[in-house]
């Protein structure tokens, strides 16, 4: 597992982001895949030990293309310099949630988990209402002082509790929310040893789980909308 050629090909390709410098260097593209799949192989192994549900899952039908839809982006830049993985039960699909990376260089990358549900209003309502019936369950995962070293929950957010929601629950905050998710920044440095990157971000993942747990037992049931 080489993370720093991983690096090297994304600084690269932030700094020519073109198709004609992308075509001439596939060689590089697949050299630089193929590190990465290995990587993302190895941390299905290390959840595995606490995670089990994710130990079918093939590196390939994880990850995300490079190439952006800039449809209706003012930044008209065809690739997003980004390797790019979410690991769970049911693969790569948003719910049920589980273990996301993004190498970005630049101090972009970084170690991710939750829901990001702005686009599903049926998967926000579902969380709402859990919380609404399991609200100190949250506060006791988040309130962890393990998880307060690493997380703050995150989420695009209402400025009022919802209508039909109960604003003097104890968790109305959380009512907020219509994403509810965790990011851990990784610098540059952090990835250069590929093993002491699997070390911390298997510790992280770990400390993860409860908050991850705690959404798919909200989340049971949700149907993906159709395309």
């Amino acid at each position: 597992m080489n993370t720093q050629l991983i690096l090297k090909y994304l600084s690269d390709l932030s700094e020519n982001n073109n198709r004609e410098w992308y075509h001439a260097h596939k060689a590089e593209n697949k050299a630089a895949n193929t590190e990465f799949e290995a990587l993302i192989q190895a941390l299905i192994f290390h959840i595995g030990k606490f995670d089990s549900s994710v130990l079918h899952n093939e590196p390939k039908s994880l990850t995300f293309k490079l190439v952006r839809d800039t449809r209706f982006s003012h930044d008209k830049s065809p690739y997003n310099p980004a390797f790019r993985a979410h690991i769970s039960s049911q693969g790569k699909l948003p719910v049920p949630v589980g273990y996301y990376l993004m190498i970005k260089p630049g101090g972009q990358s970084f170690l991710g988990g939750g829901l990001f549900a702005d686009m599903f209003k049926d998967a926000t309502k579902m969380v709402r209402d859990y919380i609404i019936q399991n609200g100190k369950e949250l506060e006791d995962i988040i309130k962890e002082p393990e998880f307060q070293k690493y997380f703050t929950v995150q989420g695009s957010a209402l400025k009022n509790i919802p209508a039909g929601y109960d604003k003097s629950h104890p968790q109305a905050e959380y009512l907020k929310f219509k994403s509810w998710y965790l990011e851990y920044p990784l610098k540059d440095e952090e990835l250069h040893d590929a093993e002491s990157f699997l070390t911390k971000a298997t510790e992280v993942f770990r400390i993860m789980k409860p908050f991850n747990d705690y959404l798919n037992k909200a989340l049971a049931g949700f149907q993906m909308p159709a395309r």
